[in-house]
């Protein structure tokens, strides 16, 4: 990973622990960004299972997970409930304010949310939480916002390296 892409400041392990919401965009960190549509209209999208696997290991431990995309996607409905992930927030482009209305809903403030996106638009949900977060080939404006890069690509376990991050800091191992 290039240096300009390191986050100017990281995360400390009481800032992991105090995290009890993971939200995350969709396209460009669930999937590598890529989105096939046939000629009938369908489409595709490829998800990492290193991902889902880490999003079911945080939802068992008690951490809310939420996908908000700026696009409603069918594909995207159907991993969400696959993994069942109980907050699927879609067609929404103000990240922040959907981040932001999610937290207070559950009662929960920046400080307790982390948030993972890879575009312009996401660089105020991920400068607002308490822990921002863009895979390592994200926009510039993403990269400045985030305070943690991982080491894994998007759609290829960069989100993965988010869960173990939590989960981490819990005192939890991921043979479970």
């Amino acid at each position: 990973m290039p240096t300009k892409n390191k986050p100017k400041r990281k995360p400390s392990p009481a800032a992991w622990k105090r995290i009890r919401l993971f939200a995350m965009d969709v396209d460009g960190v669930l999937t590598d960004g890529t989105v096939q549509i046939f000629a009938d209209g369908n489409e595709c999208k490829s998800f990492s299972i290193l991902d889902g696997t880490g999003i079911v290991r945080l939802i068992k431990s008690g951490i809310a997970v939420a996908w908000i995309s700026g696009r409603a996607s069918q594909a995207t409905t159907r991993r969400a409930q696959e993994l069942r992930v109980p907050h699927l927030i879609q067609g929404r482009t103000d990240k922040r304010a959907a981040l932001e209305e999610l937290a207070a809903r559950l009662g929960l403030t920046a400080a307790e949310c982390v948030y993972m996106g890879d575009d312009d638009f996401d660089a105020p949900a991920i400068a607002w939480a308490g822990i921002g977060a863009a895979p390592c080939e994200s926009m510039p404006a993403a990269l400045a916002a985030a305070t943690f890069v991982p080491r894994r690509h998007a759609g290829r376990g960069a989100v993965r390296d988010v869960c173990e991050q939590i989960l981490r800091a819990r005192g939890l191992t991921f043979s479970t």
